[in-house]
């Protein structure tokens, strides 16, 4: 799945949606919790794969962020 996401990330990041990222981190990490709280089987293999994917998007975000020192930088840098 790791290379399906860096596609999709990728594409977002192409349209700098910025909004979708979002939502998909949210979905993701919603995703890790409810895996953590499974007992009746070993959810390690898929906990990483979650865990590899979150890195996937948070590096896509950061792609989005405005350079520091830019108006749009300095703006989200006060709020």
């Amino acid at each position: 799945m790791s290379k399906a996401m860096e596609l999709i990330v990728a594409g977002y990041v192409t349209t700098r949606d910025l909004r979708a990222l979002s939502e998909l981190l949210a979905h993701r990490r919603k995703m890790l919790d409810d895996l953590r709280g499974i007992s009746s089987v070993d959810a390690a293999k898929a906990i990483q794969d979650v865990k590899d994917e979150l890195a996937i998007i948070e590096a896509g975000m950061e792609q989005l962020k405005p350079p520091l020192g830019s108006v749009a930088g300095e703006r989200a840098e006060h709020n």
